[in-house]
C-alpha cells in the first residue's frame, strides 16, 4: 500500500478508489477519530477488523443498491451522497466536513493517510453533526473509537525502526484522522541513553505534515499536501524558566488556548510565526525514559470540531509511544554505528600492492540488521617480496564474533611479521583462540606466495579449500589438508607447497559463499568452480578476467536464499617476477664483502640498463652490507629485484634489527642508516626465524 509523502518531500496526489469512497461513515469512524456520526447497522465486525489493521474487507455500498449510504462530499462543503436527493442513497444531511482518515492510515500494514480510499472516508470521519451521538450511548461509542484509534496509531508508530520512520508514523497516524496538521520538534542533538544532554536546550523542527481534500475531474477525491503549511521556526532555544520550559517540564499535553500554552507556542514557533486565527492546538511534550526530548503540536482548522478534554489523553498516549520509540531508535542507531565502526576497523581499509601479485577483495554482512560478523581477510607483505594471504571465519555474526576476529587477525599479522611458516602461524592462532576462552572456534586459510619461485605454500585449519583459476580457463579446487578448526587444541597443522603459475588467480573465501540452507558446502564449491571457469571462458584462453569484475561475478551467483552467513572473499592474481629480473648472491662475512657487493650490483645494473642508479645503489649497498658483516657469522645474502622499482635485500643470521639514530659530531660511524633513509624511496628491516633482512627501494625512472 502506497504511503503519502510528507509536506517537505514533494508529495503527489493519491487518487481514492470509488469503492473505498463508498464505505459507510461508521467504518471510517472506526479508524479512530472521535466522531458524532451515528452508527449504522451491520458494521461492528468490519469496524473492528479495519481498526485492527487486518485485511478483512469492509462493507461497501454503491449507488442504486440496498446498502449503507456512500459519502462523496468534499471538505468544507455541505452535503454527501447520503443527503436527501442523492441518487440511490438514504442518509440524513451532514454538517460541513473536514479531512479525516481511514483505519488504514494508522492500522493497516504499510498504510498511511494517503492510502488509496482515504479521501472519501476521511470526509465521513470528520463530519460533525451538532445533534448526533449525544447521550450515554454516543459517549460510549466515541470512547470506543478513541481506544481503537490509539491502538491503531501506536501500532503504526511502533512499526518504525529508525528515527525518521517513527516520526513519520506519528504524522501518518494523526493527519488527518486526529488533527489537520502536526509539527514535530526534537532535541538537537538527541541525547543517547544516559548521556548528559548538550546545553543549551535546542529544539529543531523535524517534520511537519498538513493535508487537505481537493477535487479532481469527475467525482474522485484525493488527499494532497497543502502548499502553504503553517510557518514555524526551524530552531527554538528553550529558555530556562520560560513558558515553554514549564510546559515541557509538566510533561502533560495542554490546550493551545490556555495562557501558558499560548506563550509556549509563541516561543516554540517563533515570534515571527504566530498561529493563524481560529486554529485549535494541543501542545504535547515528548518525554523519553529519562528526559524530555521534544514536543508535538496538533492543529485543527476552524471548520472542524475542536479538541475535547479526552483528546488530551489521546495526545498523551501518542506522545509517550513516540518518545519511547525515538529513545529506542537512537539507542539502536548508536549500537548499529558502533557495530559498523567495529567491523570497518577490523577489516583492512585497503589492500597492499606487493610486487608480483594483484589483489581484490569483498565483504558482505549476513544481513542489513546484522552488519557485524566473524569473517575476515588480509594480505600481509613479507620479506623477499612475498605476501601472506589470509581468510578466516569466526563462528557467528555478532559483535562478540567481530571482537574475536579482530584479536585473531591482529595475532596473524604479528605472527606473519615473524616470518613463521604457515603451519606454525595456525598453531599459534590455535593457542591464542584457546586463551581467549572456551568455544572460541574459527576456521582459517593461510597461504604464502613467492613471486620469485612462482610457488605458494598453503596451510588449512578447517576452512573450505581455495580454487585456482588457470590462465587457460581451467578452474581447480586445490587439494590441501583439511585440518582442524582453530580453538580445538592439541592438533597439528600441515602445509603443502604448490605451483602458482603466472596469470593464474587464487580465490580464498569463507563458507558463506558456498553453503546455505539450500545447498551443502561441496555442492556450493563445485558451483563456484564452474562459475569461475565459465567467467574465464568469456575473456579467452590468453587473457585472465579482470579481478574486480571476477569478484562481482562470483557474488552474483548467490540466490535469494543463499545469504545465511557473512562472506569474505580475497582474490590474488599471480604475475610473478621473471628470473631475468632477479640477481642473487652469497657473500662471506669478511671485510672484502662490501667491495664485492658493489661490483656485483654494478654489473646487474648495467645488464638492466639502470646505470643512472649505480652511484646511489653502490653507496647504499656498501652501508647495509657493512652493517650485516659486522654481526653475521654465516654467509650474507644479497638480492636485487627489478620490477617497477629496484629493490635490494640484504640478509644475515643476526636477529638484532638496525635502528636509525642521530650521530654526534665526534662519532666516526652511525650515519649509514641516515644515508639510506635520505636516498632510498623506502626502506625497512624484518626479523626472520633465522635472522633478519634489511631492504630498500629506489625508483627506476625519474
Amino acid at each position: 500500500m502506497t504511503e503519502h509523502p510528507t509536506s517537505h518531500e514533494g508529495r503527489q496526489p493519491l487518487a481514492a478508489r470509488p469503492q473505498e469512497r463508498a464505505r459507510p461513515r461508521q467504518e471510517a469512524a472506526a479508524a479512530g477519530l472521535p466522531s458524532d456520526v451515528p452508527a449504522q447497522p451491520g458494521g461492528p465486525a468490519d469496524r473492528t477488523a479495519t481498526a485492527a489493521g487486518t485485511d478483512t474487507p469492509a462493507t461497501t455500498g454503491a449507488p442504486g443498491t440496498a446498502g449503507p449510504p456512500a459519502t462523496t462530499g468534499t471538505a468544507g462543503t455541505a452535503g454527501a451522497s447520503g443527503a436527501p436527493g442523492a441518487p440511490g442513497s438514504s442518509g440524513a444531511p451532514s454538517a460541513p466536513a473536514s479531512p479525516g482518515s481511514p483505519a488504514e492510515a494508522v492500522g493497516g500494514p504499510g498504510g498511511g493517510a494517503g492510502s488509496p480510499g482515504a479521501a472519501g472516508i476521511a470526509v465521513a470521519v470528520s463530519a460533525q453533526s451538532p445533534g448526533a451521538g449525544r447521550g450515554p450511548e454516543g459517549a460510549a461509542r466515541r470512547e470506543g473509537e478513541r481506544l481503537r484509534f490509539v491502538g491503531a496509531a501506536t501500532r503504526r508508530i511502533a512499526r518504525g525502526l529508525d528515527l525518521d520512520e517513527i516520526v513519520l508514523g506519528l504524522c501518518r497516524a494523526t493527519v488527518p484522522t486526529f488533527s489537520d496538521e502536526i509539527l514535530v520538534y526534537l532535541r538537537d542533538p538527541l541525547p543517547v541513553g544516559d548521556e548528559r544532554p548538550v546545553a543549551p536546550f535546542v529544539l529543531r523542527l523535524r517534520r511537519t505534515d498538513r493535508l487537505r481534500l481537493s477535487e479532481l475531474e469527475g467525482e474522485e477525491l484525493v488527499l494532497v499536501p497543502d502548499p502553504d503549511p503553517t510557518p514555524a521556526a526551524e530552531l527554538c532555544e528553550v529558555r530556562s524558566g520560560g513558558a515553554l520550559a514549564e510546559v515541557l517540564r509538566g510533561v502533560r499535553p495542554v490546550f493551545g488556548d490556555s495562557a501558558a500554552a499560548k506563550t509556549a507556542l509563541a516561543e516554540l514557533l517563533g515570534p515571527e510565526h504566530p498561529l493563524p486565527g481560529g486554529l485549535r492546538a494541543v501542545l504535547a511534550p515528548l518525554r523519553g525514559r529519562r528526559r524530555v526530548i521534544g514536543a508535538a503540536v496538533f492543529l485543527r482548522r476552524p471548520e472542524r470540531a475542536g479538541f475535547e478534554p479526552n483528546d488530551l489523553l489521546v495526545a498523551a498516549q501518542l506522545a509517550t509511544h513516540t518518545a519511547l520509540g525515538i529513545d529506542k531508535a537512537v539507542l539502536y542507531g548508536r549500537e548499529a554505528y558502533i557495530a559498523d565502526e567495529l567491523q570497518r576497523t577490523m577489516l583492512p581499509d585497503s589492500l597492499p600492492q606487493p610486487t608480483g601479485v594483484r589483489l581484490a577483495s569483498r565483504y558482505l554482512p549476513a544481513a542489513e540488521t546484522a552488519r557485524v560478523g566473524g569473517d575476515w581477510y588480509d594480505a600481509i607483505p613479507l620479506p623477499g617480496s612475498r605476501v601472506a594471504l589470509v581468510v578466516g571465519d569466526v563462528m557467528g555474526h555478532s559483535m562478540t564474533s567481530a571482537a574475536i576476529m579482530g584479536q585473531l587477525r591482529t595475532t596473524a599479522q604479528t605472527l606473519a611479521g615473524l616470518d613463521l611458516p604457515p603451519q606454525e602461524v595456525l598453531h599459534h592462532l590455535d593457542e591464542q583462540a584457546q586463551r581467549l576462552g572456551q568455544d572460541r572456534m574459527a576456521t582459517c586459510m593461510y597461504a604464502v606466495y613467492d613471486p620469485v619461485s612462482h610457488r605458494i605454500t598453503v596451510a588449512n585449519a578447517g576452512h573450505p579449500p581455495p580454487i585456482l583459476l588457470h590462465l587457460g580457463g581451467r578452474a581447480e579446487v586445490l587439494r590441501v589438508p583439511p585440518g582442524a578448526p582453530i580453538g580445538v587444541g592439541g592438533v597439528d597443522f600441515e602445509a603443502v607447497e604448490l605451483d602458482a603459475p603466472a596469470g593464474a588467480t587464487l580465490l580464498l573465501y569463507t563458507d558463506g559463499l558456498v553453503e546455505s540452507r539450500l545447498r551443502d558446502v561441496w555442492t556450493g564449491i563445485e558451483q563456484l568452480r564452474e562459475r569461475l571457469a565459465a567467467t574465464a571462458q568469456l575473456t579467452g584462453p590468453d587473457h585472465s578476467p579482470p579481478l574486480e569484475a571476477l569478484c562481482d561475478d562470483v557474488l552474483d551467483m548467490l540466490g535469494p536464499g543463499d545469504r545465511d552467513d557473512d562472506i569474505a572473499l580475497l582474490a590474488a592474481r599471480f604475475d610473478g617476477i621473471a628470473p631475468s629480473d632477479v640477481a642473487y648472491w652469497f657473500l662471506e662475512p669478511e671485510d672484502a664483502a662490501p667491495g664485492r657487493a658493489r661490483r656485483l650490483a654494478r654489473r646487474a645494473l648495467a645488464r638492466w640498463d639502470l646505470e643512472e642508479l649505480t652511484d646511489s645503489v653502490e653507496l647504499l649497498i656498501s652501508e647495509v652490507v657493512t652493517n650485516a658483516v659486522r654481526y653475521a657469522e654465516r654467509p650474507v645474502t644479497l638480492r636485487l629485484l627489478r620490477t617497477d622499482v629496484l629493490r635490494c635485500e640484504v640478509g644475515d643470521d643476526s636477529p638484532q634489527l638496525p635502528r636509525q639514530r642521530r650521530a654526534r659530531d665526534t662519532d666516526e660511524g652511525g650515519r649509514g642508516l641516515f644515508l639510506v633513509n635520505r636516498l632510498a624511496r623506502r626502506w625497512g628491516a624484518t626479523r626472520l626465524s633465522g635472522g633478519k633482512v634489511v631492504w630498500f627501494e629506489l625508483a627506476t625512472r625519474g
